[in-house]
């Protein structure tokens, strides 16, 4: 143990406490390390991003154990081990090139066709993929309306409503039309209950909402209507309903039904609430922020 203390402290002085008497010294050199460490951590963030969720994950967590194995074994004085190991570590870069060739290659066209943003998995910003996912909505809206298949789908907004979708089957998928309308088929297991779009996902099926009072709604309008009604009132959700007895569609918002709505008005209705209002209130909160730091900077070079 006394041997491992002394590799760890020598370890410090030589390379940690030099450092950091090296930028104490000459504090400039701080920003070229933090330019470095932040071009790093995005090269780490972007292998991990084209990785994860593959089956190349699994090598990259061996490749992990091999390299902390080596350190260890020098560490620790395994020689044998150490010897065997860094022979194979030298022939590491060979084998990584050919293990994650597809990855690499990938990469680099991405790089090459200049889709910057779509390689750190930016390609749409969020009002745009909110905008898309409106108009799937709007399809799958339209043509349960057409066969008069019952539906109730959520849109959340600022206002989580993680305690709803809890209580709801797990989707965590991309928006789609197509699933949308399979999920509402009568007699199908996820059909009974609301479906939640949450963070451009369809977060989960067969939620149960909070129901308005009888007050609320009128009599002729069924459960889904008074859910949709109940979600908008106690969160800034907004709820789209497909009535199952006449076809007609309805939103819900701030607790508030409108009723029998045209397949332009419910887009019109969404998109204004949804992505115009709100990512424009987000917009101009920041350039307030911008704003009042440019003020301060400008009242201190008055000083």
């Amino acid at each position: 143990m006394g041997k491992i203390g002394s590799i760890f402290h020598s370890f410090y002085e030589n390379n940690i406490l030099v450092y950091i008497n090296m930028y104490k010294e000459v504090p400039g050199r701080l920003i070229p390390l933090l330019i470095d460490l932040f071009l790093v951590g995005c090269l780490i963030y972007m292998f991990v991003r084209m990785v994860k969720g593959t089956r190349t994950w699994q090598l990259v967590k061996g490749i992990a154990v091999l390299i902390i194995s080596t350190w260890l074994s020098e560490l620790l004085g395994l020689n044998i081990l150490h010897y065997i190991l860094s022979a194979i570590m030298n022939w590491g870069v060979i084998l990584i090139i050919i293990i994650f060739q597809p990855e690499i290659r990938r990469a680099l066209e991405q790089i090459g066709t200049n889709k910057i943003t779509k390689f750190f998995g930016m390609e749409k910003d969020i009002a745009t993929r909110t905008k898309e996912d409106i108009y799937k909505v709007v399809i799958a809206a339209t043509e349960l309306a057409k066969t008069k298949t019952g539906a109730l789908i959520v849109m959340e907004r600022d206002i989580k409503i993680k305690d709803i979708i809890a209580t709801g089957v797990e989707l965590n998928c991309d928006v789609s039309p197509q699933i949308l309308v399979n999920i509402f088929v009568p007699n199908t297991p996820l059909h009974d209950g609301a479906v939640v779009i949450s963070e451009n996902k369809l977060a989960a099926a067969a939620c149960m909402l909070p129901l308005a009072s009888d007050t609320d709604i009128a009599k002729e309008l069924g459960t889904r209507h008074r859910a949709a009604i109940g979600i908008s009132k106690e969160s800034d959700a907004i709820a789209v309903v497909v009535s199952e007895e006449t076809g007609k569609i309805s939103v819900a918002k701030d607790g508030v039904l409108i009723a029998d709505v045209r397949e332009d008005v419910l887009k019109k209705i969404l998109i204004s609430n949804i992505v115009t209002k709100r990512f424009s209130e987000k917009d101009n909160k920041v350039n307030k922020q911008f704003s009042k730091i440019k003020n301060i900077f400008a009242k201190k070079e008055e000083k």
